[in-house]
């Protein structure tokens, strides 16, 4: 048996596709972990900037609040500027923890910590005064513009910050842009990297595809060769077992013909001496004394049961090697001694149902040895108390089953010697039949043959030597 030869494949392609793989993976994984971190470090600024713009605010509102107590008098101007203070002192503690992390811009922090301080100082400094009643030294902090130069310094430190985190979100966008654009192309060069791998794997597949369908059409080619040879094989040895056992059943019949013919004559010719020996005793022994020895007697009597014997045993070779009763009686007849002289024998209950059928000479003969070599393995292996024997005619040939309710046995575990089931397989199916073994053990046998109604002479036949191959024909087994 010849091969296609086998296509090597690339033993680099999986690792590659692997390393390809890992690559995409830390590419990715790197770029969202640099990406999360700057949207991260972005919120922060933006948060950032939005304190530093309230903290602005809050100055404002604090110093508004200051002026109207200042000019008014009025405690309720108070209430925004203590609102304010507090609220400014939390801003300026969490402003100072985040730049105590970013210290680039934490001496720019500590001059806007400065200022405000400064500022808060001198706001609580002339509210106190107007509390006191002490305008003239209120009026005198105010005209010192000591506020007022804190103020702008406030402004300016604002500005500077916020413009150094407006910097910095810039810095986390353009980083946010690299990470997306890194994504893409690593994600455009993986799908270019797939589909390639695609295309490769498609190849390939398409290639051995082809292989295996070359492979396949040479092991069907070679398995219809071997298929073509068994059912050439199965054809000449059913025309050679068809033919044995038609020269078996002929040697049969001229043995048979050869004990009756010439055995028998010679048998019934010394019979017949016997008896005309005997009827001449008495003038023998009448010109005599009247009196023979009794061995004579003894011997002719013995001669006489010998020949008995003898043509019995004759007429029993005869009936084994060729039914007579099958030739003249037909075969419901003949099956009906069977099985009766099989129940006298074996002590077995016997029970029959036989419709007349219509075969031909060959087909009763076959139905004939079928019972009786399934009758035979009864009594040597069954140890059966009960036999059913059936023949039925059905739309298309004619069944008859055997089945007893003995022993049984497992039907795989046949021995090669078993030839007695071998050969009633042989010779049904050498006239066209299929033959059926049903059995387990301690459940009984059923052994069915089915047979084809023979063909009228006036229809075609099939090829001389070409008999069906049933496929129902291969042992089962009850379930």
């Amino acid at each position: 048996m010849t091969h296609p030869p086998r296509r090597r494949t690339s033993a680099l392609g999986f690792p590659l596709a692997l390393i390809a793989a890992l690559a995409l993976l830390l590419v990715s994984e790197t770029s969202y972990q640099r990406s999360t971190q700057a949207i991260h470090d972005m919120a922060q600024s933006y948060q950032l900037r939005l304190d530093l713009f309230r903290l602005q605010r809050l100055m404002v509102d604090a110093e508004t609040g200051q002026r109207g107590y200042l000019l008014t008098g009025k405690p309720s101007y108070l209430e925004p500027y203590a609102g304010s203070a507090r609220e400014i002192g939390e801003l300026v503690e969490r402003l100072s923890r985040y730049y105590e992390v970013h210290r680039t811009e934490l001496p720019v922090f500590e001059r806007l910590a400065k200022a405000m301080t400064t500022k808060l100082s001198e706001l609580e400094l002339t509210i106190k005064l107007r509390r006191d009643g002490r305008d003239t030294a209120w009026q005198g902090v105010i005209d010192s513009e000591i506020g007022l130069e804190a103020q702008r310094t406030v402004r300016d430190t604002v500005d500077r910050l916020a413009d150094a985190e407006a910097r910095r979100i810039a810095q986390h966008q353009e980083q946010v842009s690299e990470s997306l654009l890194i994504g893409r192309l690593g994600v455009g060069g993986m799908t270019l990297l797939s589909l390639l791998a695609i295309y490769f794997f498609f190849r390939q597949a398409r290639l051995r595809f082809e292989e295996r369908e070359r492979q396949s059409a040479v092991l069907q080619a070679e398995r219809d060769s071997f298929e073509a040879q068994v059912r050439r094989r199965t054809r000449q040895l059913t025309q050679l077992a068809q033919h044995l056992q038609t020269t078996q059943e002929a040697e049969r019949s001229r043995l048979a013909r050869e004990l009756h013919d010439e055995l028998g004559a010679l048998l019934t010719s010394a019979k017949l001496d016997v008896a005309r020996l005997r009827s001449r005793l008495p003038g023998l022994m009448a010109a005599g004394d009247g009196h023979l020895p009794p061995e004579v007697n003894e011997r002719l009597n013995h001669l006489n049961e010998a020949l008995n014997s003898g043509i019995a045993l004759k007429r029993s070779i005869i009936e084994d090697l060729r039914p007579s009763a099958l030739g003249h009686l037909g075969l419901v007849v003949s099956l009906g001694i069977l099985t009766r002289e099989f129940a006298q024998r074996c002590g077995v209950a016997m029970h029959t149902d036989f419709d007349p059928v219509t075969l031909g000479e060959s087909g009763e003969l076959t139905v004939y040895r079928f019972v009786q070599e399934a009758l035979t393995n009864i009594a040597k292996y069954a140890k059966a108390q009960r036999v059913d024997v059936s023949l039925k005619s059905t739309a298309d040939g004619v069944n008859v089953v055997v089945q007893d309710d003995g022993a049984g046995f497992d039907p795989d575990a046949l021995t090669p010697s078993a030839h007695g089931l071998v050969g009633m397989r042989y010779r049904v199916e050498a006239e066209g039949g299929r033959l059926q073994l049903q059995s387990q053990p301690r459940r009984g046998t059923r052994l069915s043959a089915w047979l084809p109604t023979p063909v009228p002479p006036a229809a075609p036949t099939a090829e001389a030597g070409e008999a069906p191959a049933p496929q129902a024909g291969d042992t089962v087994v009850a379930g």
